[in-house]
């Protein structure tokens, strides 16, 4: 009898497409090499996206008529990119295999900043270094070459996004710690949007990274489009009919890739800005007011120039400004600072900034309570973030209910307790399920809309503000969801300053013995031997 064959499933092309260029690597580190692939993948698809236009621009038919496809004002005024000659993906493919094709590819990257003024000082142009073997970037635009980006059927597809976000996934996975400062894994990105819904308005990421809160918040856009009775002509172009993009970035190189990736999918970047003094201390849109804050900033930031800042304007809430050792509290002010009457926030942030009492952020966080900021916390599952395993959570605040004592909610807070929900893909890696940011989501909304929301044991219940005052204006869910709360109470940030502070006590100490030791010893007379 004849065996069965054995199906064999063919994996996504973004899987394929990263097997083979993990191998060309070699002896680059991953966060070099990040910029040398994703550089190539954004050529290809702006070539490809060229060229779709330039033959109907070569044709001359209907709305074409007389056009010049060597024109590069004919592509600006259908918002796509001009690709020059020496730029062009077929003429870098036919010199992929010649030892200069390093110089040809910085060549390229110059040629498209200066015929897109939007692009300059964005591109990389790493790729004549010697370090980078010449014949595994010959075989990396091979390689890529094999793949549709940018035209018309790809685009519909998504398949630029799939690639553009697994190859940012995966090189976070390879920088290991390093990695988490460029990308938010996906679903938890997924999950902030879903949940604040930016329909339309201002959205503000002042520690942006990787832009993935602009490109999620663009596909949720997409997911409503119905919603919009025809604001728009083109889905492609419905986004930035109804949503403007903010954001600020310190490291350049990611703020680089933060701009590519914006690019890729047509969303206006001009306001994205870079300095490397950051949001704090160089506040690159000091007047704004955004109808939505939505951001991952780095947790519990010790280096964030917090003594320079002692009386700054944005710390309104409580006569403590927040530690010059954490900057979890002055993130969560800056936010609130950049937000409308009717703005909402929603970020991530340590879970000890719910529960810690160091250096006065308690009675700051009393305050933000009383004033009916908080709307809803998120507990999150352990191991979904790829730089960190300190234990995480969401915030959402509301300026609508501070601003409105009326308001239906404001002495309540919802708490989620989303710690058992999610599933490994591997042994240190996490992720939630479409199903799970529906629950979690849809329980959000049912509680705010007052429809069909009930509390459920172990996973959801609100609080009056009362209750939260009588337990000392702790915001671990597990408090009042009925959970064993002494894992959710767990303030890393205090214990280690705990630890340290016995540490540095314990040294003190035995630098004293020390020095009594030696004192006694130089009262003793050692006799001499005789000669």
């Amino acid at each position: 009898m004849a065996k069965a064959k054995k199906e064999v499933k063919e994996q996504p092309v973004e899987q394929v497409l990263w097997a083979s260029a993990d191998k060309l690597r070699k002896n680059i580190d991953a966060a070099e090499y990040k910029h040398i692939v994703l550089g190539l993948i954004f050529l290809k698809y702006i070539s490809d996206n060229f060229y779709e236009l330039y033959h109907k621009l070569e044709a001359g038919e209907g709305d074409y008529a007389g056009a010049d496809p060597d024109d590069p004002y004919e592509y600006r005024t259908e918002n796509v990119f001009y690709v020059p000659p020496q730029a062009r993906w077929d003429y870098l493919q036919g010199r992929a295999k010649l030892a200069t094709v390093g110089k040809d590819v910085d060549d390229a990257m110059d040629a498209i900043e200066k015929d897109n003024p939007s692009l300059k000082g964005v591109l990389p142009k790493e790729y004549a270094k010697e370090k980078l073997d010449k014949q595994s970037l010959g075989g990396l635009i091979d390689i890529i070459s094999t793949i549709a980006l940018g035209d018309s059927v790809s685009r519909s597809n998504d398949v630029l996004g799939r690639v553009y976000e697994y190859f940012l996934g995966q090189f976070a996975l390879a920088e290991g710690k390093k990695g988490g400062q460029f990308y938010t894994p996906r679903c938890v990105v997924q999950l902030l949007v879903e949940m604040l819904e930016p329909y339309e308005g201002r959205v503000l990421d002042p520690c942006c990274g990787s832009g993935g809160m602009f490109v999620q918040s663009e596909k949720f856009i997409e997911a409503h489009a119905d919603r919009y009775n025809g604001k728009a002509k083109e889905i492609d172009k419905l986004f930035e009919s109804v949503v403007s993009v903010y954001g600020q970035e310190s490291n350049q190189t990611t703020w680089r890739l933060c701009k590519m990736n914006l690019a890729l999918r047509g969303i206006d970047s001009s306001n994205v800005r870079w300095n490397n003094e950051g949001s704090f201390l160089s506040d690159a849109h000091p007047d704004l007011k955004s109808d939505f804050v939505i951001a991952n900033p780095p947790f519990n930031d010790s280096d964030w120039s917090g003594e320079l800042l002692r009386t700054d304007g944005r710390w309104k809430y409580s006569e403590t400004p927040p530690p010059s050792a954490n900057a979890n509290y002055a993130w969560i002010q800056h936010f609130l600072y950049h937000l409308k009457p009717t703005g909402v926030a929603g970020f991530v942030l340590a879970k000890g900034s719910l529960s810690s009492k160091t250096n006065g952020e308690d009675k700051i966080r009393r305050a933000l309570i009383d004033a009916g900021l908080v709307d809803c916390i998120v507990n999150l599952p352990t191991k979904l973030f790829l730089n960190t395993q300190i234990p995480a959570c969401l915030w959402f605040l509301s300026r609508a209910k501070e601003l409105d004592e009326n308001h239906p909610r404001r002495d309540k807070i919802l708490f989620i307790d989303a710690r058992n929900m999610g599933s490994l893909i591997n042994r240190r890696t996490r992720e939630f399920t479409a199903e799970d940011i529906a629950t979690i989501a849809g329980t959000y909304h049912n509680w705010k809309t007052g429809s069909g929301y009930e509390d459920v044991p172990g996973f959801c219940k609100f609080a009056l503000g009362t209750e939260v005052a009588a337990l000392d204006y702790v915001l671990t869910p597990g408090r009042y969801i009925g959970l064993p709360d002494d894992e959710d109470d767990f303030d890393f940030a205090e214990r280690v300053q705990t630890l340290t502070a016995e540490l540095t006590a314990q040294m003190a100490e035995s630098v004293a013995l020390d020095e009594r030791i030696r004192a006694n010893l130089a009262k003793v007379e050692v006799p001499t031997n005789a000669d």
